[in-house]
């Protein structure tokens, strides 16, 4: 046999590897399995600003595109994201931010400090807990490239947990052109340096929206916990399909067509739960917080006797009975802050007795004028879909000329935003639900403000109830936080800026070929795997 010497081989295994190069670039390229989620939100996404809106779809939108400096685990810590770290000086009264290496947008520009000191700057134009520390603020500058700094009045502990609050309008990090934009006037653009990329082409309204996977995007080198730590995207698409009726969406997720159906109709379920290849879970331990919002700006709610004869006439039990069915998916809860959470005592409770003959005679001794009441009604989610209608028959019960509009939530929100009466275009009441845990803290709570036209949908002028969030700042340990609370409770029933509904776990469904869904106060597409 003749010999092949070594050098001989080597060149003939080169002209063969470079033959089969040649091949492979005149054969046609084989397009790759794209891994693509096909989720139904809880209702269209009808806008893209998360600091404009505190519509729950459209912070959930926010988490996939923007990111937030700090953020809270499962157990409610506060811990950083976006920021490498933070350091306290000058006896509390200087708080340094040094942000993460390698954060960039998804336009390809690094994320500046100054970028997050004009996000910051909105954000707090929108929001309670950023005005409270922006009050306290004497200045906030940009240090270098990653460093911007905070120069307190007087220490402010709880300033990480302002930026990492969860509850809309959740602080999230722009660019700072997206960032000078009017608080009161909505971004046009969704590009942040969240882990997933808005693809503005695949926007349409009533129909859904798509996002792609930000490979730009370092997550930290951590688990993921909550709504913090490492933020790894496992799949390559998301796409949001807009389904109103909730029988198109079962049906969607029987025959597969649809991966992950947020919040299925609980009358529903029955279909799905004895199928294999399906999981029925919640993912918020705490549950939703629902309630009943008054417009306190303009007749007939601008009067106090008349939200406290509401108050008294609501039974929480048909609520939740008419929101999830099923006694074991709800619970009574008489309380501004949500049961179950640090600060819920239910002081002042007492008055929502449901005594309908009591309510009709403090409507009665009220300025209540016959006026009719304009309830806006969501048709599209089904929490919500069925409060409208009782109460509307509460009120008609009660004495009070009703006129439901039902829309779908994205009309809802654009509507509750108008300050006009409702006969121009306004309205009176909505409903609304959210992570309980947005609601557990005075820092946090929308609905439990009192600062006019500057605060959430409802605009109560209450000057006491600022007070007593200003004490409980100021309070120093647990038990006088609590007592803090306690007294803004009090406040809250005496004044009813609201009506508390009560507490459900609300169910999510997805198909068994996703799989590492975490836990969180709303859906989350890191971590999760699509088989």
């Amino acid at each position: 046999m003749a010999r092949t010497s070594h050098s001989s081989l080597s060149r003939r295994t080169a002209l063969a590897a470079l033959a089969g190069a040649a091949a492979a670039l005149a054969r046609p390229a084989v397009a790759q399995p794209v891994s693509t989620l096909k989720f139904i939100p809880s209702t269209d996404l009808a806008a893209l600003d998360p600091i404009w809106t505190t519509g729950y779809v459209v912070r959930n939108h926010g988490y996939m595109v923007f990111d937030t400096l700090f953020s809270l685990d499962s157990s409610f810590k506060v811990r950083p994201q976006m920021a490498e770290g933070h350091d306290v000086t000058d006896d509390g009264k200087t708080c340094t931010i040094r942000l993460r290496e390698g954060l960039k947008f998804h336009d390809g520009a690094p994320v500046l400090a100054r970028d997050c000191v004009a996000s910051i700057r909105r954000w707090a134009a929108r929001d309670g807990f950023g005005q409270t520390l922006m009050a306290a603020t004497d200045e906030l500058a940009v240090v270098d490239d990653r460093t911007l700094r905070f120069r307190l009045k007087a220490p402010f502990p709880l300033l990480p947990d302002a930026l990492g609050k969860m509850s809309g309008p959740v602080p999230f990090m722009m660019p700072e052109r997206l960032a000078l934009t009017d608080p009161n006037q909505q971004i046009k653009e969704a590009v942040g340096s969240g882990p997933f990329r808005f693809l503005a082409g695949e926007w349409r309204q009533g129909a859904g929206a798509a996002y792609a996977r930000f490979d730009g995007y370092v997550p930290r080198n951590e688990k993921p916990d909550g709504l913090a730590g490492g933020k790894v995207v496992n799949v390559q698409r998301v796409q949001w399909h807009t389904m109103a009726d909730n029988s198109t969406a079962m049906s969607a997720m029987r025959t597969g067509e649809m991966d992950w159906l947020e919040i299925p109709a609980p009358d529903l379920l029955p279909l799905v739960a004895r199928q294999r290849g399906y999981t029925i879970t919640s993912l918020d331990p705490v549950g939703i917080y629902s309630l009943m919002r008054f417009n306190s700006l303009v007749p007939p709610f601008d009067d106090v006797a008349v939200r406290r004869a509401v108050l008294r006439a609501v039974n929480q039990a048909d609520y939740l009975q008419a929101m999830a069915g099923d006694a074991k998916l709800y619970s009574e809860c008489k309380a501004f802050f949500p049961c179950g959470t640090p600060f819920s005592t239910g002081t002042g409770s007492s008055i929502m007795d449901g005594r309908l003959d009591e309510a009709r005679a403090m409507l009665k001794a009220s300025s209540y004028d016959g006026r009719k009441v304009v309830i806006l009604a969501s048709a599209d989610q089904p929490l919500l879909s069925p409060l409208g209608e009782v109460t509307a028959d509460l009120l008609k019960r009660l004495g009070m000329q009703v006129d439901l509009v039902t829309t779908d939530w994205g009309s809802l929100l654009a509507r509750r935003a108008s300050q006009k009466p409702a006969e121009e275009g306004g309205w009176n009441i909505f409903h609304t639900t959210g992570a309980a845990a947005e609601f557990m803290s005075p820092a946090s709570h929308v609905a439990l403000r009192g600062t006019g036209r500057a605060g959430w949908s409802g605009w109560p002028t209450d000057a006491r109830l600022e007070e007593l969030r200003t004490a409980w700042f100021a309070a120093t340990g647990e038990a006088a936080q609590k007592q803090a609370a306690a007294a803004m409770e009090q406040r809250a029933f005496e004044t009813a800026p609201y009506v508390p509904l009560g507490q459900i776990r609300q169910p999510t469904l997805y198909r068994n070929v996703v799989t590492d869904v975490l836990q969180a106060s709303g859906p989350v597409f890191w971590n999760l795997r699509k088989a």
